[in-house]
């Protein structure tokens, strides 16, 4: 688990921008005033739930930078369908996301492992990324990895379990687990952490339980620098932990049957998610299915320059931030975030 550490929200807008900067030069920076202002973008973006379900849903290339606290009391006052558009919308593009790079990292895999069989041989570049992904999945540690080459007579297996592991997660079981675990993002770990699927850790970081039981030790919440930090781990973690193995072998066999990874099927391998077990499964299909979410699953991000949404509270303080948003991209600070983030 990585030291989490709080940054600004403005930094965390531009350590991302920047690390996109090869999609587009100067990425937009939406700041809306309050959640009036939200509704009316949401509105105009076409992105407030569309008239006919039945087609693809295309999502709109927009990540937001943080959950601002003020939602868990404006959702309180929102019909309780809205609440769940606003949630539901804002995430799924930062899911579409995380999947695109596993597809990007997975596609590499199947290219060094195609040129190992046929060479018996790999670039530079393909040993370098399997030597990256293998302790990020739990394969090998990082020390195994470091003498790793490609005359290692494990490599065959280690490219077999990479593509075993390092595969999508359907958007909708997703978007149904960040729902429940969050609360729609009204949870208190959501607010003040950006923790979005109740991923526990030890050690005395994250945010503490109000009631914590002694006999699990000193588990806590893991808190994020931003809503993609949480996506990014809940990712890695249903495709690396042993307790989530399940998950992962009924995923393997639906794809090596040439079907569809759909998120009613994969959810009955997360019995161990919670201590509920089946109980919590069959409540998480639930919201899937009431709430339509499977949709999601075909879903795609839209083919148009990223943009990131920042939130402020009144139209004053929305121009204070678009100041201080023309400082860090003057000073050059924010590249020297990138590098150390290393967000790729």
């Amino acid at each position: 688990m990585k030291s989490w550490r709080w940054v600004s929200m403005m930094g965390l807008l531009f350590l991302w921008s920047l690390a996109v900067q090869s999609r587009a030069a100067e990425p937009e920076v939406v700041v809306l005033a309050g959640f009036h202002e939200t509704r009316d973008w949401l509105a105009a973006e076409n992105w407030w739930g569309e008239v006919n379900r039945e087609t693809q849903l295309s999502a709109p290339n927009v990540l937001i930078t943080g959950i601002p606290q003020r939602w868990r009391e404006t959702s309180s006052t929102l019909p309780v369908s809205e609440k769940k558009e606003v949630f539901y919308r804002f995430l799924l593009p930062l899911i579409l996301h995380a999947n695109d790079m596993v597809l990007s990292g997975r596609a590499a895999v199947v290219d060094a492992r195609e040129r190992f069989q046929s060479q018996g041989a790999l670039t530079a570049a393909e040993l370098a990324e399997v030597k990256r992904f293998a302790p990020i999945l739990r394969i090998r540690t990082r020390e195994q990895m470091a003498e790793f080459s490609e005359s290692d007579p494990d490599l065959p297996a280690v490219l077999d379990e990479l593509l075993f592991k390092l595969d999508v997660i359907p958007a909708g079981l997703a978007l149904g687990q960040a729902a429940y675990e969050s609360g729609y993002g009204t949870s208190r770990f959501a607010s003040e952490g950006n923790a979005l699927f109740g991923q526990w850790t030890f050690g005395g970081e994250g945010l503490k339980p109000e009631q914590q039981r002694q006999s699990l030790g000193d588990h806590r919440i893991a808190a994020f620098d931003w809503p993609f930090d949480s996506v990014r781990a809940y990712f890695l973690n249903l495709m690396s932990h042993p307790a989530y193995a399940a998950f992962r072998d009924l995923r393997a066999a639906r794809r090596a049957a040439g079907e569809s990874l759909r998120s009613l099927d994969l959810a009955d391998g997360l019995t161990a998610y919670s201590e509920r077990g089946q109980e919590y499964v069959d409540t998480l299909k639930g919201i899937i299915r009431v709430n339509n979410l499977a949709r999601a699953d075909d879903a795609v991000l839209r083919d148009e320059p990223r943009r990131f949404i920042l939130g402020a509270e009144d139209p004053e303080d929305a121009e204070r931030i678009r100041n201080e948003i023309e400082k860090l991209r003057r000073s050059g600070e924010l590249a020297e975030i990138v590098q150390r983030m290393n967000l790729d």
